[in-house]
């Protein structure tokens, strides 16, 4: 097996291992400790993408296609086990198994299908949200899309409290959602005989083919596979084989939980569909803001409530869990962190912008469209996902004793090559109205990429099998350790020195003064922002360019009396640019500058020099904490 990775090289670094479960712990408080991880991998089950599907079966064909559920559940139980198992085992997620196993142009290739496949996903709970705000409280489409922007901050105010309080956020918005739809059906009083009949496989007629199909489709999310396999390495667990043993055993109890709450969630959503609108007739309900319209008609007004409300808090959860499968997959295969609210917005952004275009191009009515074209582009990725994860998990050069045995491995194959045989049919489905009716150019550009997907899909399949470097990375996010022969010490011989004219100048000139030597000589620069100072730059001559140019005159003084070789240079107007133009201009080859920990809100308002000033030089920045 792999070795556990370095603090630096792990998986969702800012919560990994924050769990301990080696603590002395027996029982339920034990099992308790590794609970977690699958309710956030269970929302992406139960998310908005789902519902049309479910409402289209409940209401086409009854309870008849109940079956479809159980058997995609049961699929979804083997697969996110085995993401789970590559976690616990090598400590690594699907996105980093992926960049040491593949070359770096597959790997680029995949990132890009995963972010699509993310964005796709982040699109249907957009919809979904802004459908259930839009329900709820009245309010346009287009507001409650832009409205969505703001769960942004939720996600890193939960990011903030821990990963125990954001598994506590998300299973509550999993009991909503359960809670609201076990009250609908309630009301609707299904047929329990009919209901058990349903578990009997039949397909009434061709369509009903089509709509399993779509269920089955919706229900597997390849993010949910890159989730799981980082979400599980939040626990501190014991390598020892009989600790990876308990964690495999726990994991499998807390993934069957709560896929099987996600099951029961879905079957609810299509028996509430067959009890309400297939036993009245209305047999052609599959858009979610037709069924809010209707019920009303037939279980009174608090079901429309509870409908609304339980999709707001589907659309809420799965976009929290959506942003960790982003970074999960940026930082997994291009070894790239970035600031968790940049991500946030990209991601977002990406997703809210093919909603607003649609919206105000084409109107409210086109919406639905919209969330089935985001089903068909997260088809497109899940062979992509499912394969390299069954390759991994066979491999017993880095799963060792824990390799999947040969039954699993043949039906993780089986179901593999179901949902791919499903995917591309739901794919040559929506294609075939473009080669009936579409352009030569449109019908060109399909068979091209098919052709792509096919080969790309082809050679994930076999390299892992003739590779002879499987333990070779395609990219390192570090390099080995290099043999440190003779250590050169630098030698200073200008030191620019940014100064804020506040009772911290002693702290940074202290420091400044410690990193030069009996050669050194010492630039002091300050910027004046005064209003005229913005307006006249250099001609300015208000007070407190007068008052700043007297302290930098005193200071200047003070030091060389000490003995130090001391200039100064004063800026004016933008604070970052003048401070690059002053310490490239006399040619520093090293800035002092104080920080004073802003963040967030204050960052935004006092400015983040420091970054930016840094991202500018090619020289030492010696940032001192204040």
């Amino acid at each position: 097996m792999n070795s556990i990775p370095r603090p630096d090289d792990q998986s969702l670094g800012e919560v990994h291992g924050t769990i301990d479960t080696t603590q002395s712990k027996k029982g339920w408080r034990k099992i308790f400790s590794f609970l977690g991880p699958a309710y956030l991998v269970s929302v992406g089950y139960m998310d908005p993408g789902n519902w049309a599907t479910d409402l289209a079966g409940g209401s086409k064909y009854g309870y008849s296609l109940i079956w479809v559920l159980l058997m995609s559940n049961l699929m979804a139980l083997l697969l996110q086990g085995l993401s789970a198992r590559l976690g616990i085992v090598r400590g690594r997620d699907l996105a980093q198994a992926n960049r040491e196993a593949y070359p770096k142009a597959i790997n680029f290739v995949l990132y890009l299908l995963a972010e699509i496949a993310i964005a796709a996903c982040d699109l249907a709970e957009v919809l979904g949200m802004a459908i259930g705000i839009q329900l709820l409280t009245g309010l346009p489409l287009v507001w409650g899309v832009s409205f969505t922007v703001l769960d942004t901050f939720l996600l890193l105010y939960l990011q903030k409290l821990g990963m125990r309080k954001m598994e506590a956020f998300i299973i509550a918005l999993v009991a909503i959602i359960a809670l609201a739809f076990l009250i609908q059906v309630g009301l609707a009083k299904p047929n329990i005989t009919e209901v058990v009949k349903g578990f009997v496989p039949s397909f009434p007629d061709s369509q009903a083919l089509y709509i399993a199909i779509g269920i089955i489709g919706a229900t597997v999310m390849p993010h949910n596979l890159y989730l799981h396999s980082a979400l599980v390495q939040s626990r501190k667990i014991d390598t020892s084989d009989a600790g990876i043993r308990q964690a495999l055993r726990f994991n499998r109890i807390d993934t069957t939980i709560a896929l099987n709450i996600a099951f029961l969630v879905n079957a609810a959503i299509l028996i509430l569909a067959a009890a309400v609108f297939f036993k009245s007739g209305n047999s052609n309900v599959a858009e979610i803001k037709e069924a809010h319209r209707l019920l009303p008609g037939f279980l009174g007004n608090t079901a429309p409530i509870l409908f609304a409300v339980a999709l707001i808090a589907a659309g809420q959860s799965s976009t929290v869990t959506g942003t960790l499968a982003g970074q999960i997959i940026m930082e997994g295969y291009l070894s790239l962190r970035i600031n968790p609210l940049l991500r946030r917005l990209i991601t977002r952004l990406i997703a809210i912008a093919p909603a607003l275009i649609v919206i105000l191009i084409y109107g409210e009515n086109r919406v639905d469209a919209l969330l089935v074209m985001s089903q068909v582009v997260l088809s497109m990725q899940l062979g992509f996902a499912i394969i390299p994860l069954i390759h991994f998990v066979s491999d017993k050069q880095t799963m060792g004793k824990f390799v999947i045995n040969p039954l699993t491995k043949i039906a993780a194959w089986v179901i593999a090559a179901v949902l791919i045989y499903l995917n591309i049919k739901m794919l040559v489905n929506e294609a075939l109205p473009v080669f009936e009716t579409g352009s030569t150019t449109a019908k060109l550009g399909i068979i091209l990429a098919g052709l792509f997907f096919a080969c790309l899909l082809f050679y994930i399949i076999v390299f892992p099998l003739i590779s002879k470097k499987k333990s070779a990375k395609s990219i390192d996010m570090h390099s080995g350790a290099v043999p440190l022969t003779e250590i050169l010490l630098p030698t200073y011989k200008k030191i620019a020195v940014a100064l804020d004219f506040s009772k911290n100048d002693g702290t940074i000139l202290a420091a400044a003064l410690g990193q030069g030597s009996q050669i050194s000589k010492y630039l002091l620069l300050h910027i004046v922002e005064s209003a005229s100072a913005k307006l006249l730059g250099k001609e300015s001559d208000d007070y407190e360019t007068r008052r700043d140019r007297e302290r930098m005159d005193t200071y200047i003084t003070q030091l060389t009396e000490k003995g130090y070789s001391v200039t100064s240079e004063i800026g004016f107007r933008n604070r970052i640019k003048e401070i690059v133009r002053i310490v490239k201009e006399n040619q520093a080859d090293m800035l002092v500058i104080g920080a004073h920990g802003h963040t967030g809100i204050k960052d935004i308002l006092y400015g983040a020099t420091v970054n930016a000033v840094r991202h500018e030089l090619k020289i030492p920045v010696l940032v001192v904490t204040l």
